[in-house]
C-alpha cells in the first residue's frame, strides 16, 4: 500500500470515528429502518430510511449519501440530517454503497453505466429508493433533494446530472464534477487523473457538455446546486470546487463571475451565481483551513435551507 493510500485510509477512518462520536443520534421515537425489495437495484445497494414522527401528508425527500468506507446507518448517526428531519418534517433516505473501487463501499461515479441515465449501477438503485419512498411513505415527487459527503458528494453531482427531472436541488460536500473519472482504475485518489488534477482541467463548455450528454434531449428545468469544499483538503483537491462551479454555471448558462459573495459565518466564504430573475442557481462555499472533514456542524442546516425545507 502506497504512503498516500495509507494516509487516505487513516484519515477516512479517523473522520468516520470523529464524526460519529461528536454527533448524537436524533432524539425521537422514530428510528432508522432498513427497506428490502425496494425495486430495481443493479448496484446491489442497501436502503435505510428515516421517517420523522411529525411530518406533513406529503413530506419532502432528502437522499443523504456517505463517503467511501461508510454506510447509510453510519451517515445517519454521524450527520445532522435526521435531527433536521425531526425539526422540519422531511424523509431521509440513506443508501449504502457496495462498490469497492480499491478501498470499499464507494458510490459508482466512474463506470459507463453510471454516466448514462437509466444505464444501471448505483444511480438506478437510488432512483428506485426515491420511487419507493414516494409510493410507501407519501413522499412528494416535487420535493426530492440529494446531498452527500466525499463519494456521496460525487454521487450528488451524478444524480443531478442524470435525473434532473427527479431532483430539485442538491448539496455536494467535497465532490468532483460529473464525468471527472474516466473509469474504475481512475477512481482511487492515489492513482486518479481526476483527483490528481491532470484529468480535471477542462473548460466550462466541456464540463457542461458532459452533463447535457448524460440525458440527451432534456430541455426541462435543472436542479439548483450547492457546493462545499475545504481549502486544505488533502484527498479531493480544493481546485475541483472551481471545476464544479464551471460545470454547473455552464449548464445554467450563467457567467463565471459570481453575482454576490459574502461570509455567512467565520471561515465560510460563499459565492452565489444567480439568473436574470435573481434566483440563485449555483452557490459555492470555500471553508477556510478545512480538510477532508465536511459537513461540519451547521452545514447540513445550510443545505436544508438551500433546499427550501427550513421554512
Amino acid at each position: 500500500m502506497s504512503g498516500f493510500r495509507t494516509a487516505f485510509v487513516t484519515i477516512a477512518s479517523a473522520l468516520l470515528m470523529a464524526v460519529t462520536a461528536v454527533v448524537p443520534a436524533p432524539a425521537s421515537a422514530a428510528s432508522l429502518v432498513e427497506v428490502t425489495g425496494f425495486g430495481n437495484n443493479p448496484g446491489g445497494m442497501r436502503m435505510h430510511v428515516y421517517v420523522p414522527d411529525t411530518r406533513p401528508a406529503n413530506p419532502a425527500i432528502v437522499v443523504a449519501m456517505h463517503g467511501c468506507g461508510g454506510s447509510g446507518p453510519g451517515f445517519y448517526s454521524g450527520s445532522e440530517f435526521a435531527s433536521l428531519a425531526n425539526r422540519y418534517g422531511f424523509l431521509v433516505i440513506y443508501p449504502s454503497a457496495q462498490q469497492q473501487a480499491g478501498f470499499g463501499n464507494c458510490f459508482d461515479t466512474w463506470s459507463d453505466a453510471a454516466k448514462r441515465r437509466g444505464g444501471g449501477s448505483d444511480p438506478v438503485s437510488i432512483v428506485s429508493m426515491v420511487t419507493y419512498a414516494e409510493q410507501h411513505y407519501g413522499g412528494d415527487p416535487n420535493r426530492v433533494f440529494a446531498t452527500g459527503s466525499s463519494s456521496g458528494g460525487m454521487m450528488t453531482n451524478e444524480m443531478l446530472a442524470l435525473y434532473p427531472d427527479v431532483f430539485k436541488a442538491g448539496a455536494a460536500f467535497m465532490g468532483v464534477p460529473f464525468g471527472c473519472f474516466a473509469n474504475a482504475a481512475d477512481f482511487p485518489p492515489w492513482s486518479s487523473k481526476c483527483t490528481g488534477g491532470g484529468g480535471a482541467n477542462r473548460t466550462p463548455q466541456q464540463w457542461g457538455d458532459a452533463v447535457r450528454q448524460a440525458y440527451p434531449g432534456y430541455t426541462g428545468p435543472r436542479p439548483r446546486v450547492q457546493l462545499w469544499h475545504g481549502t486544505a483538503d488533502p484527498l479531493v483537491p480544493y481546485a475541483l470546487l472551481q471545476e464544479e462551479i464551471e460545470q454547473w454555471t455552464n449548464v445554467f448558462g450563467l457567467s463565471q463571475t459570481p453575482t454576490s459573495a459574502d461570509t455567512p459565518q467565520a471561515g465560510w466564504n460563499r459565492r452565489r451565481y444567480a439568473d436574470g430573475s435573481g434566483t440563485v442557481r449555483v452557490e459555492a462555499y470555500s471553508i477556510q483551513g478545512a480538510g477532508h472533514s465536511l459537513p461540519a456542524t451547521g452545514m447540513a442546516a445550510a443545505a436544508v435551507t438551500f433546499f427550501g425545507l427550513s421554512g
